[in-house]
Formats: C-alpha cells, sequence, structure tokens
C-alpha cells in the first residue's frame, strides 16, 4: 500500500469519530487534507457539521468541498480536531509545524476537547527529534532569539543547527500570522518536556511544534493494517 493510501486509511478510520453537529478543528497538512476530502464527501450526502480551520489552506479546502467554516472567536470550544503529525511517539507526543501552521494548530488542538492525530507508520518514532524542530519566531531581534534557543536547548540536551525555514526563490518563509519559521535539526530530543519548558522562556518564541499532553488518540495507518494509541488509556471523545 503506497504512503498516500495510507493516510487515506487512517483520514477515514478517523472520520468515525465525528458525529453530526459537532464542531470540529481541522489541521493542516497532506494527511490532515485526506481528513477534509473524506468529510467534505460525508457533507455532500447532507452530514452537518461545524468547522474551525488551522491554515488559509485548510480554510480554502474545507469552503471548496462545501463544508461550513467558522471561527474560534464565533466558536471558542471545539469537540474534536482531527490533525497530522511530523513525528509521533509512543506517549502521544508529537512534532508538528512542518507545513509551517504550527502556532494555529495547537490554539485549536487546545480549544477541543479532544484531538485524534492520523498519520501513516513512518512517522511513528521512538524517540522524536530526527524530523527538525519548527519554532514559529517573530522577526525582531532574531539573531539574539536564536542564540537563546541554542543556549536553553544544550542545557537540556539539544544540539544541532538552527536554520531559517525559506521558500523555493530564498525568501524567508512567512507563517499565516505574520511570523518566520525556525528548524532546529537536533537529531533527537531526550527530554521533550524540558525542551518545551526551556523554549517558553525565550520571549521571541511565539510557539514550539512540540505537542505535550495534547493529542488523546493516534490513528497510524501501516502495511499491516491500523493501529490506535490512546483509546484504551482515555474516555476519548
Amino acid at each position: 500500500m503506497s504512503q498516500d493510501a495510507l493516510k487515506v486509511a487512517a483520514a477515514e478510520q478517523a472520520l468515525e469519530y465525528i458525529e453530526e453537529g459537532m464542531r470540529v478543528g481541522l489541521g493542516t497538512g497532506s494527511t490532515a487534507a485526506k481528513f477534509v476530502e473524506a468529510l467534505g464527501r460525508k457533507v455532500a450526502q447532507g452530514f452537518k457539521v461545524t468547522c474551525v480551520a488551522t491554515s488559509e489552506v485548510t480554510q480554502a479546502q474545507a469552503l471548496a468541498l462545501g463544508i461550513q467554516m467558522s471561527t474560534l472567536d464565533d466558536q471558542p470550544y471545539l469537540d474534536i480536531t482531527v490533525d497530522g503529525a511530523d513525528e509521533i511517539d509512543g506517549a502521544l507526543r508529537l512534532i508538528k509545524g512542518g507545513g509551517g501552521a504550527l502556532l494555529r494548530e495547537k490554539i485549536v488542538a487546545t480549544a477541543s476537547g479532544g484531538m485524534i492525530v492520523i498519520a501513516d507508520a513512518s512517522k511513528q518514532v521512538e524517540t522524536l527529534g530526527a524530523f527538525p524542530l519548527p519554532l514559529e519566531v517573530v522577526p525582531f531581534g532574531l539573531a539574539a532569539t536564536r542564540n537563546m534557543i541554542s543556549a536553553l536547548a544544550i542545557d537540556v540536551g539539544c544540539e544541532g543547527d538552527i536554520r531559517m525555514r525559506t521558500l523555493s526563490d530564498g525568501a524567508p518563509f512567512r507563517t499565516d500570522s505574520g511570523n518566520l519559521i525556525l528548524d532546529c535539526h537536533f537529531g533527537r530530543i531526550p527530554a521533550p518536556e524540558e525542551l518545551d519548558e526551556a523554549l517558553k522562556l525565550v520571549p521571541g518564541v511565539v510557539e514550539n511544534g512540540l505537542f505535550i499532553g495534547i493529542a488523546d488518540l493516534a490513528i497510524i495507518a501501516g502495511s499491516d493494517g491500523l493501529t490506535v494509541i490512546g483509546a484504551e488509556e482515555s474516555d476519548f471523545p
């Protein structure tokens, strides 16, 4: 089964958790897009939900599929969010932000009663960090911010290149909120909770891509079928 087919399988399984009338957060990225597609097909058959997008890209996709969209200002509490992940470990700790939407993704996820993560098996890891950790940062004082990030990361066992994300033409990548992204190539993150707390001390960091204690359930699609992590331990949803 192709990686694309695995993403579809995980997305369609997540749809089983969505009940009519729910307020649903829609994630960003290639796997989340598969869920939006599946939800759109169900909406076309008369299924009614109200959704909040985590990015302008997802907003446009959902509207094109006829999904009723709202905002967190009008719907400040959501029943559930479905999103992908760049990495996920056995404790449901995530790295997110490969698509640059980590700030809005975390805002939407934490405004929800529960979060489902959908991913193919390549995203499952024993130790986070092989995927570069994204940080959303303000442009002002970038060099000072980068230096403080590096120093605090070393204190919690993380070291590596910290690179500003750029577009194909070399221009800085800008998030939907107008900020920059620094990608931290640490290789491994031995203590994710400690790194998360350290990064919160940096004034120039708006948010980091570590999602800890946020995901309630993960649906992982592999060549041997679907694996669900977290369903037994929680009252989800």
